[in-house]
């Protein structure tokens, strides 16, 4: 094989990589989409695409130039631009609410997404159906598993909109703790009451940072709130993730 075949590629072995590359881009996509994230199969699938694209832009994009004297060739240089330029995506999948931060594993599969397909554009396509594998691997596996291991561990938070009561928090306290559910901070803002109308209603808002409970008890301390008569309005952050036969018994349990 001469040096300047090195630098070209036919047209079925191109094909064959780029839709290889927006298979294994999909498939990660897909788990993504079906956790209802931000950025998902299509995204995913593109960024995938692009990145192969890329690859084989600057391997084979300037075979013609190979045989210049004064032509310094760098495989390198284009993907190295990809990895940098992908951290715009990642960065708009990742949203700050409160105390809680989202996106990251969303932000993190998009650059590896982008690193797969830079292997498959340079034909190191081992290398990319493992990392495939072991993306899909943590998304799914390990995802259950750091669920379950870590929610004793979380902290969430309920922000409830409540009438101007004093013995409202006292009410509160007493659903939550008589639900399980464990307190680690109480917040109390009360409503500024020279914006009122004369006719509004002071409303404070209370924000309990709470230790992430069992689905079952957290159902239940959130259906016991809402039935106290001061609370009107009722949030929070508090993500029920577990198999679907956790959340078969939390519901049974309400």
């Amino acid at each position: 094989m001469s040096m300047n075949a090195i630098w070209h590629i036919g047209y079925f072995d191109l094909t064959v990589r780029l839709l290889l590359a927006a298979a294994l881009g999909g498939a990660i996509g897909l788990e993504r989409e079906w956790s209802n994230r931000a950025a998902g199969f299509r995204t995913h699938i593109l960024v995938c695409i692009g990145s192969a694209a890329i690859m084989l832009l600057s391997i084979y994009g300037f075979s013609q130039f190979v045989s210049e004297p004064s032509v310094r060739t760098d495989p390198a240089r284009l993907a190295a631009q990809v990895i940098s330029g992908i951290g715009f995506l990642g960065a708009g999948a990742i949203l700050r609410n409160g105390s809680s931060v989202t996106g990251l594993t969303t932000a993190a599969s998009i650059w590896v997404v982008a690193a797969i397909g830079l292997c498959v554009g340079a034909g190191f396509l081992y290398c990319a159906l493992l990392a495939t594998v072991l993306v899909l691997v943590s998304l799914f596996l390990l995802n259950r598993w750091e669920n379950r291991l870590m929610r004793s561990r979380r902290s969430c938070e309920i922000v409830l909109g409540v009438k101007e009561n004093s013995e409202t928090l006292a009410q509160v306290v007493g659903v939550l703790g008589a639900n399980g559910v464990q307190i680690s901070s109480v917040k109390i803002n009360s409503a500024d009451k020279k914006q009122l109308t004369d006719n509004a209603e002071a409303v404070s808002e209370i924000t309990v940072g709470i230790k992430s409970p069992s689905p079952g008890n957290m159902l239940k301390a959130m259906q016991s709130l809402s039935s106290i008569g001061a609370v009107v309005s009722m949030e929070t952050n508090y993500s029920l993730t577990g198999t679907a036969g956790d959340l078969q018994n939390a519901q049974a349990t309400v």
